[in-house]
């Protein structure tokens, strides 16, 4: 009779290990579950926006204004009695940038205003004839600061003209420009 209690002590330790055992394995497979799941219901929310989580989103940045003081300009007109009276207000993607066209102001305004004068009120009524304006103003502005503008005209010219440029070639950069746009506050042809 002593032989039958020893026997049922291991047959409990090996019980005991068996469902240790099962039970890991049940936690390593809901886990592995759980993984899959969470990656499918990822890529399938990718796959619905067409873009990535809102996590990976990059924050927008608010950007500043710089509104100009209102400038009067005497037209191309024959006869020359025509002018216009232009508020401009700049878009620009940061405080500092702002502050660097404070600095350029005079020459940047002198530049605006050449650039108006040289215009007729027939050119500067039509819409094309504003945006190819803001245009040519982006370009004025952004010239002081070391960036270039691509206009409308050929590449061959393009590269002419910056030859003859009288900023240096060491100031120009590549990078995007921080003057995003030009803004007509007022625009008043008489």
């Amino acid at each position: 009779m002593s032989a039958t209690p020893p026997a049922a002590a291991p047959v409990k330790a090996k019980s005991k290990k068996l469902i240790v055992i099962g039970a890991v394995l049940a936690l390593l497979v809901l886990v592995g579950a759980g993984a899959a799941w969470f990656l499918a219901s990822r890529s399938q929310a990718e796959d619905d926006d067409g873009s990535a989580p809102a996590r990976k989103e990059v924050a927008k940045v608010v950007p500043t204004f710089l509104p100009m003081e209102n400038m009067v300009v005497n037209l191309a007109d024959p006869g020359g009695d025509r002018f216009a009276q232009i508020g401009i207000t700049l878009e620009v993607a940061d405080a500092k940038t702002a502050e660097q066209i404070k600095q350029y102001l005079p020459s940047i305004r002198s530049g605006i205003l050449l650039l108006v004068s040289q215009r007729t009120a027939e050119e500067l009524l039509q819409v094309e004839g504003k945006e190819k304006l803001a245009s040519d103003i982006l370009r004025e502005v952004s010239r002081p600061l070391g960036y270039s503008v691509s206009s409308a005209k050929p590449r061959r010219a393009v590269q002419d003209d910056d030859a003859d440029a009288d900023e240096p070639a060491a100031r120009r950069k590549v990078e995007k420009n921080p003057v995003q746009r030009v803004l007509f506050a007022s625009f008043i042809i008489q």
